[in-house]
């Protein structure tokens, strides 16, 4: 009986815990773009790069956008699609899977 408790329990919790990995980037090393690529993605869109590091196997951009503001942006390693671009002066993230598209003011 305890047993079925546990695994009850546990099919209960998974799926919670699957949608939650939903953000991280799951690709082979072997499919990335190269850093240069990322660095210039920046480029186009007007962003000064202080630092590209890897987060949630995801390339991550911490800069500044145009107007100064200070900016992290999650990055698709293989695509180079933007994923999340997040404000620090701003509490809200602006996602690409919300409809917007472009840059960002």
């Amino acid at each position: 009986m305890k047993k079925t408790v546990t695994i009850l329990a546990f099919l209960a919790v998974f799926p919670a815990g699957t949608a939650l990995a939903d953000d991280d980037c799951f690709v082979p090393m072997a499919n990335w773009q190269p850093r240069d690529a990322v660095a210039d993605l920046a480029t186009q869109n007007g962003w000064t790069v202080r630092r590209i590091k890897i987060d949630d196997g995801c390339y991550e951009i911490d800069g500044n956008d145009v107007q100064g503001r200070r900016v992290e942006v999650k990055v698709h390693p293989s695509t180079l699609q933007i994923l999340e671009i997040e404000y620090e002066d701003d509490e809200r993230s602006r996602s690409r899977e919300d409809g917007e598209g472009g840059k960002h003011d």
